[in-house]
């Protein structure tokens, strides 16, 4: 750790050495076993002499806060004889209101369950550790270089390009793909350069959490649209909306895709107001019955759509990793916003993501990802209309890795969370994904980090304690 003498500090030098590594290790700030430079090192940063030093690792070492190891310097002991109160943090500063205000989406995202149906979540037994090895060696065949280019690697770019167009029928080329760190920072780069704080944005209303955070925190004014059985209601967005967010694919809470019909309207509104579309295709992977659907982007012909994708479900959350599809005259202030960000994505992740999808990886992935999720997906379906109580209505769910299920007059979130956890669940909640209207009570029931052979069991289990919230 770096040490400091304050020269205006009447106390001997080697005593101000002694209390700020007795303050550091009584603070767990250094702990046990941890090894201390040698006395000579500190000696020649602070410009003392070596005898300064040891007088202060020898009282160090007399007290019992640190032991000499023969051949091996000095280091932390098991427990300091004399401890003292960590040290108060001052706090002078405060968050703005506005950040104060943001709710955070999963508090306790490493929290573990015997049954963990939240939403979003996935099965990490599925990500191809050899392939994703094999790419990352590759990429650490060379020492890394300079800052890249805040667009990404030209080779993921092209990769990215041919693969949605493929794989998803939107219209790309290399130089309208960004590579970024998942789809929430994608929609907040389009925000940004296409909107001002105060301008008016529409999302739907019930909704994805953290994107209406995100857009609250850039200042705008966020406006729920409600949703019915084909999507966002166009005539509900308001005229003012410069910017519509929406997830046609898979409606997140309620599952719903938007229909064909309602697609050409809302660019019909768009081309009208003069407003942009983020399109995020959440869950777009994952369909379990109905044919897909043309993305928006595809169908529109002014260059409003921005498409957002994400490899969050696909491989793994933890990779930060996804892209955007924008018109060519945006790719430059969007470029230019996320270089003063946080420049450019990682050499090493774009190297072994572009292998994996030229070495067709990442379809075998999808391929093999896509069937047991389904599985996954028929076998809840089936045993939640079996087991749930009277009273719980399970929406439809034609793509996605999770269910909604509603259930009016539910007692308040809190109670019914307090029971589930206390039998090892952890699940969604579809009121939270209500932010302008009253919420409709229910749950969002994932499948994706739940092993197949626990479908069955899980929603029994589950069923059991909405019993037992039924009787209370």
């Amino acid at each position: 750790m770096e040490l400091f003498l304050d020269p205006t500090d009447g106390r001997p030098r080697s005593v101000q050495i002694y209390e700020q590594l007795r303050n550091a290790i009584v603070e767990g700030r250094l702990t046990a076993r941890d090894r201390l430079a040698p006395t000579r090192t500190v000696a020649a940063e602070l410009a003392v002499s070596r005898s300064t030093v040891t007088e202060a690792y020898g009282r160090l070492s007399a007290e019992g806060y640190i032991e000499g190891r023969a051949g091996g310097g000095s280091v932390v002991g098991p427990v300091p004889l004399t401890p003292t109160s960590p040290r108060q943090t001052a706090e002078a500063l405060t968050p703005t209101p506005r950040a104060a205000g943001v709710r955070p989406y999963n508090p306790r995202p490493e929290i573990h369950a015997t049954f963990d149906l939240r939403p979003g979540s996935v099965d990490p037994s599925l990500f191809p550790v050899a392939a994703w090895r094999r790419g990352i060696l590759r990429a650490l065949d060379e020492a890394p270089g300079p800052y890249g280019d805040p667009a990404g690697t030209p080779e993921l770019r092209a990769a990215l390009a041919t693969w949605v167009t493929r794989s998803r029928g939107v219209t790309a080329t290399a130089d309208e793909v960004v590579v970024t760190a998942g789809a929430g920072h994608a929609i907040d780069l389009v925000a940004r350069v296409l909107l001002n704080p105060g301008e008016v944005v529409a999302v739907e209303e019930p909704g994805y959490p953290p994107v209406v955070e995100l857009l609250r925190v850039q200042g705008l004014r966020v406006v729920g649209v409600p949703v019915d059985n084909e999507g966002i209601i166009v005539d509900a967005i308001p005229s003012q909306a410069g910017l519509v967010y929406v997830t046609p694919s898979h409606q997140y809470p309620l599952g719903v895709v938007m229909s064909r019909r309602r697609r050409l309207e809302l660019l019909d509104w768009a081309s009208r107001a003069g407003a942009g579309i983020v399109e995020d295709d959440y869950d777009g992977e994952f369909r379990h019955t109905a044919r897909p659907l043309e993305p928006l982007q595809r169908l529109d012909r002014d260059g409003r759509v921005i498409y957002v994708g994400t490899f969050s479900k696909t491989l793994s959350p933890a990779l930060r990793i996804g892209f955007l599809v924008a018109p060519r005259n945006l790719i430059l202030p969007i470029c230019a916003i996320r270089q003063v960000i946080d420049w450019c994505p990682p050499s090493a992740t774009q190297v072994a993501l572009a292998a994996l999808i030229l070495d067709g990886h990442l379809d075998r992935q999808l391929r093999r990802s896509r069937a047991v999720y389904r599985e996954r997906h028929r076998l809840m379906w089936n045993a939640l209309g079996q087991l749930l109580p009277a009273g719980y209505q399970l929406l439809p769910a034609q793509a996605g890795l999770h269910i909604a299920i509603v259930r009016p007059e539910l007692p308040a979130d809190r109670y019914v969370w307090s029971v589930l956890e206390s039998r090892d669940f952890l699940i969604g909640s579809l009121r939270r994904t209500y932010h302008f209207n009253d919420p409709s009570p229910g749950f969002l029931v994932g499948f994706g980090a739940l092993p197949t052979t626990s479908v069955f069991a899980a929603c029994r289990a589950f069923a059991e304690g909405l019993g037992q919230i039924e009787h209370s």
